[in-house]
């Protein structure tokens, strides 16, 4: 840490008397802080435009704010390549900026949670960068996984195995010496070489990682590819190719190997140390959601992230399914459920329910765009009904479809440059946000934005939709407005199923019921008492409720 930053006091954590278990029950609003404001006109969102917007985010309802990066990294992969995870990349300001964010959060009564990259580094990473240096038998090199290769002069990769981003997850390097060397590992980006975390040098470092932030005052973490610390002893081949196919179905010998749980548990030891009841999040891609909740034990992470619910269909006997599932996983572990319907690596589910299901969480077709947004609008107060926590994807609350029509010479992710690999469209969740209706870059700043917003986004801005009866943003706030003061929402683990038509759901929670049509047809249903919220407009008349389709009620009996 630079002299400059070092006298930096931490924002404060009064100490609770009574712990409230916030994470249990929050709502958490995903920033992409290059795409949510840019405050000195340069394209390209920073801190202090984040830093500006924090009161609109406290009267949206939600409860904590999670960061995506906004480390030093070259931006091989929008800053998921970190170069020194103790700095602030100047593109989005510096450690002052971060420390006026943090603060200005908490007098908001807003909590901050950022992402941590453990799983590697940027190949300017100091440690990287000595390693190639030094040349073979650097000690630098047994922090990563630097390999000789195979065949007669070691011009075939180490073993068989694929990157996330396509092609082989081995990258040769030329020695000092000018010659052809040892490889290193790379499961993303070439950019982004994997840490060896059986060295301990690799835990020392992310130990002090941790407290250093944690001094700052935030209060949490998003774990990084918090499934793939660990890999198999020895490296084996996995002896199969389109290796991406078998992702999500089967633990492989670089993701979710059970030593990744002694590293959260030597983790979960620091972050108790501190006042707030500060918590982690686990981004685990597992084959199954029993295996997610190994990650959420009493002694390890506080939540994972649900994707097995954020890739299924709007469909109410799917949708039923991985709710019981996930309800029943967490149970036993006494982790509460999380809910989510979008981020930043996959396409807005404004888009994807606009789209027959079956086509992936990356799509670059617009599909029937007023079915996505009506359907959209009846999944979130689904979501928000369920018992546990819920994520919202900044752009969500405005209805913003995908940008999915991105020239390809704008596009940015590195998986859309490596032909085999994720389909690389996830700039078009990416696009920078309208907070109104006119001027440069829709009020995401005054010069611009990194990329290219659509004609007509204004019409989708907080300005446009800001105190309209119906509209998307207004019902996220009213939806947040009655999760926080209703009882019944909120925390819990289990629902109440009730008797349904077919291709509805419904279940109650104490004295509210939630009532989804996910059909292309009207239904009616019984009356569950007051209607508390809508999705669209329903009719009751002797005791029924007509639904229409792709619709989500909330009553209440209360």
């Amino acid at each position: 840490m630079s002299q400059q930053h070092s006298a930096i006091a931490p924002a404060g954590h009064p100490a609770e008397v009574k712990r409230s278990d916030w994470w249990r029950n929050a709502v958490i609003y995903q920033v992409y802080p290059r795409s949510f404001a840019d405050s000195n006109g340069d394209g390209m969102g920073d801190l202090e435009g984040v830093r500006s917007r924090l009161p609109y985010l406290r009267d949206l309802g939600v409860d904590a704010v999670w960061l995506s990066p906004f480390y030093a990294s070259p931006q091989a992969d929008a800053g998921y390549d970190v170069a020194d995870y103790r700095e602030v990349d100047p593109m989005f300001g510096n450690l002052l900026d971060a420390d006026a964010l943090l603060r200005d959060a908490r007098e908001l009564g807003l909590r901050i949670i950022v992402d941590l990259v453990p799983n590697h580094s940027s190949d300017q990473h100091e440690w990287f960068k000595r390693a190639l240096r030094e040349g073979p038998g650097s000690p630098l090199r047994e922090r990563y996984h630097f390999r000789p290769g195979k065949g007669a002069s070691g011009e075939l990769p180490p073993n068989d195995w694929e990157s996330i981003f396509g092609g082989p997850a081995w990258t040769r390097v030329t020695e000092p010496d000018g010659t052809p060397g040892e490889w290193y590992l790379h499961l993303f980006a070439p950019e982004q070489p994997d840490f060896n975390w059986d060295h301990p040098a690799v835990g020392d470092e992310f130990r002090s990682i941790l407290r250093f932030w944690l001094d700052m005052g935030v209060d949490g973490f998003r774990i990084d590819v918090a499934h793939g610390l660990v890999k198999a002893a020895g490296l084996p081949d996995l002896g199969s190719h389109e290796q991406l196919k078998l992702l999500g179905n089967d633990v492989m010998p670089f993701f979710d190997q059970d030593g990744v749980h002694e590293i959260y548990r030597q983790w979960r030891l620091i972050l108790d140390e501190y006042p707030g009841e500060r918590i982690f999040v686990a981004e685990a891609w597992t084959p199954t959601v029993e295996r997610t909740a190994n990650y959420v034990r009493p002694d390890e992470l506080h939540q994972a992230f649900n994707f097995q619910y954020l890739s299924t269909a709007w469909d109410a006997g799917e949708l039923r399914e991985v709710i019981d599932r996930t309800l029943e996983s967490m149970r036993p572990v006494g982790a509460p459920a999380t809910w989510v319907l979008s981020n930043h690596d996959v396409t807005r589910h404004a888009t994807r329910f606009a789209n027959p299901p079956g086509l992936g969480t990356q799509i670059r077709l617009a599909g029937d765009r007023a079915l996505g947004l009506r359907r959209a609008r009846a999944a979130t107060l689904l979501m928000l009904a369920l018992p546990g926590s819920a994520y919202v994807y900044q752009g969500e609350e405005l209805g913003l479809p995908d940008v999915v029509d991105l020239p390809d010479e704008v596009r940015q992710d590195p998986a859309y440059f490596r032909g085999a690999g994720q389909d690389g469209f996830r700039d078009g969740c990416r696009v920078p946000i309208p907070w109104t209706r006119e001027g440069s870059s829709y009020g995401f700043g005054s010069g611009g934005s990194w990329l290219p917003q659509p004609m007509g986004w204004g019409e989708l801005s907080v300005q446009a939709q800001q105190g309209v009866p119906g509209s998307t943003l207004e019902l996220y706030r009213a939806a947040l407005a009655a999760r926080r003061d209703h009882p019944d929402l909120g925390e819990g683990e289990a629902v109440e199923w009730l008797r349904a038509p077919e291709g509805v759901l419904a279940f109650r929670r104490g004295d509210f019921v939630c009532v989804a049509n996910t059909t292309g047809e009207s239904v009616t249903t019984a009356s569950y008492g007051r209607v508390l919220l809508t999705s669209d407009e329903v009719t009751q008349t002797d005791g029924e409720t007509k639904v229409p389709a792709d619709t989500t009620v909330w009553f209440t009996t209360a």
